[in-house]
């Protein structure tokens, strides 16, 4: 009997990151075309003589490099979901490959900004047909990779919220999980890449009928801008979650009003913090004059906070045990 009461109690931790999901496939796709992309640039610019070619391919190298991350974190995720050494399973993995990303899109950035202002200073000669050509046949590239990430995938932001500041640095909308800081890294590299090429081109247009060619290292300062922004909102989003902060407010509100709604119930301590893409672990403490079963208390937890792993401690009140109830 002793038995039985234990097993119903007892679970894994892997909270669903054993399964392959679509943002990792999606993700697969994209890292592989954009490895090829890579590689037809850099033999195309060394083959034709072409720095133009050559530079295009090199920066996309990078954003190669960003994906594979991101590919290996969701495949180590999934294969070591079930591996007892990991307390609440794997799913900080995705706070930290997207944390490794961000850091990469933002040195990126810092180049970008490096190199625009010193052609600010120092002008060169822009061969604007065939700088055009590379821009422009980048953002078809970038495009279609949008469109892959961005589709109607399997991930929905429906376990909450994060604050609204980090949603507001945050480009990524539609149906792309806001939770997922993996899959928002890969997306922000390939939307970087795309916005560059949109800005290049409009630059190099300007640059070659107007003859303004300053608007082209002066383009390459707004994309570096932009990219900073955004890379250092997923900085403090996946940082937020590697070191166990607190979870939203929002949420915290809601499971104290969940739990104080019956009786004279309040709760006297309240952690939760993520512990993957969407998903929490919390621990309660509740005072009461007629303390409940653990149980429940974890029956009055809203379902849809993503609450996934959940430790009640229960206290009776100092006042009930003077009146003797």
């Amino acid at each position: 009997m002793h038995t039985e009461s234990i097993e119903r109690w007892v679970h894994n931790h892997t909270f669903g990151q054993d399964e392959k999901k679509s943002a990792e496939r999606r993700t697969m796709i994209v890292s592989v075309v954009t490895i090829l992309t890579m590689i037809v640039e850099i033999g195309a610019g060394i083959v034709f003589g072409s720095m133009a070619l050559l530079a295009d391919g090199l920066h996309m190298g990078s954003h190669a490099s960003a994906l594979a991350i991101s590919v290996f974190a969701y495949r180590y995720t999934r294969i070591h979901a079930k591996d007892a050494r990991f307390n609440f399973g794997t799913g900080k993995v995705s706070s930290l490959a997207a944390f490794t990303s961000a850091t990469m899109l933002a040195l990126i950035a810092l180049v970008m900004a490096w190199e625009s202002i010193g052609r600010l200073l120092s002008p060169v000669v822009i061969r604007f047909n065939q700088a055009i050509l590379v821009a422009v046949l980048g953002l078809l590239i970038n495009g279609a990779c949008l469109a892959i990430l961005g589709g109607h995938g399997s991930f929905h932001g429906k376990r909450g919220r994060e604050h609204e500041h980090e949603e507001d640095a945050d480009p990524v909308h539609g149906h792309a999980d806001r939770h997922d800081h993996n899959f928002r890294s890969a997306y922000l590299h390939v939307l970087a890449d795309a916005v560059t090429s949109v800005l290049a081109i409009f630059a190099l247009v300007l640059g070659k009928y107007l003859g303004q060619q300053w608007l082209d290292p002066f383009m390459g300062l707004v994309g570096a801008t932009l990219v900073i922004r955004w890379s250092w909102g997923l900085l403090r989003s996946s940082a937020r979650v590697l070191l166990d902060l607190q979870a939203p407010d929002e949420m915290l509100a809601a499971i104290r009003k969940s739990i104080e709604s019956e009786g004279d119930n309040r709760v006297s301590d309240l952690h939760v913090w993520s512990v993957g893409p969407g998903i929490y672990a919390a621990e309660i403490a509740v005072v009461a004059s007629r303390p409940r079963d653990p149980d429940d208390y974890y029956k009055l937890l809203p379902g849809e906070l993503g609450l996934v792993h959940v430790t009640v401690e229960t206290h009776r009140c100092a006042a009930a045990d003077r009146e003797g109830l």
